[in-house]
């Protein structure tokens, strides 16, 4: 399946109608979104929503994998706007009839959905999709490819409380070679200027990663030290085919979050885990439910940057 990063920015497409990925997007393009999903999230909060913003257009959740957190922000999302929404449940649908991604994308195209939510197991699926359909496709997580909605609640919710997107250190911690979480982080924090540390075990975080611009640790206590931003991840036993971790309990000892490792941070450095969570696997409950964690929050900005996303979208990527 082709791969969406090839051939330079592909984030709301060569024509501004579709968002593939991060990869290549210069940040004069990000800022404009970060600051509208800035407003959406100040009218969430005071109920006042642009309900017709998106009357009368279809919204389609595609989605092969399972996901209540961003199908359920996505669909939020959409209705807060006005969008008509409709879940599709593979485990329900023709595509377990035997039926392929491009027959599907043919179905779609032909009941007119203006909007198309795609998150699959294969990296370029929503790449590919979007040469095939007349709809605007938004890829929310494909593979170990990109997770582009999750890099900009992420860039949000650290501007919202460093008062800047620049100029930071920021520690990506944890199973990093499954991660289209991490891929999609690292494009957007190096392309605005940040210092990007990758932690993790070598069975997860190789040593070829530092290409990607970034500096590879494989101690919590090196890789901490003085960052702005500890983002966690989670642990991807799913796609993991081999025991690259000997055991829950001694990854937690090695590459856990507790207090001892966060104050190697510097103080009030934010805690960032794009969810869901394994308690005592990746990260301490009392680190994750403290003042310094903004988990919460970060799922808030999920449904206000994918409100910008498909205004931008249904915009034709104008403002």
């Amino acid at each position: 399946m082709a791969e969406a990063s090839s051939g330079g920015s592909r984030f709301f497409g060569p024509s501004d109608r579709h968002l593939l990925g991060i990869q290549g997007m210069h940040p004069s393009r990000i800022e404009p979104i970060l600051d509208l999903a800035e407003s959406y999230a100040l009218l969430s909060r005071s109920r006042k929503t642009p309900r017709d913003l998106l009357r009368g257009r279809t919204l389609i959740n595609l989605f092969f994998e399972d996901s209540t957190r961003t199908r359920t922000s996505f669909e939020l999302a959409g209705k807060r706007l006005g969008a008509d929404v409709v879940n599709m449940s593979v485990a329900q649908s023709s595509v377990n009839k035997g039926e392929t991604l491009l027959d599907t994308a043919a179905t779609l195209n032909a009941m007119r959905t203006d909007l198309l939510v795609v998150r699959h197991s294969q990296s370029g699926a929503p790449a590919l999709l979007a040469q095939k359909v007349d709809a605007a496709v938004i890829n929310a997580g494909d593979g170990t490819h990109e997770h582009p909605t999750q890099a900009l609640l992420d860039a949000l919710t650290i501007r919202r409380h460093l008062g800047r997107l620049e100029g930071l250190t920021v520690a990506i911690c944890g199973d990093i070679v499954h991660s289209r979480v991490a891929r999609s982080n690292i494009h957007l924090l190096t392309s605005m200027a940040n210092k990007v540390r990758l932690v993790g075990p070598p069975t997860l975080v190789p040593r070829s990663m530092a290409s990607l611009g970034v500096e590879v640790h494989h101690s919590m206590e090196t890789g901490l030290r003085d960052v702005d931003v500890v983002m966690m991840l989670r642990l991807q036993k799913e796609r993991m085919s081999g025991g690259l971790i000997p055991s829950a309990r001694e990854y937690f000892r090695y590459y856990g979050l507790d207090q001892r490792r966060l104050d190697l941070a510097k103080p009030g450095a934010l805690v960032m885990h794009p969810g869901p969570m394994n308690r005592g696997v990746e990260i301490a409950s009392q680190i994750a439910d403290s003042d310094q964690s903004v988990i919460r929050e970060q799922v808030e900005m999920g449904v206000a940057v994918r409100m910008a996303v498909l205004d931008r979208l249904s915009r034709g990527g104008r403002s």
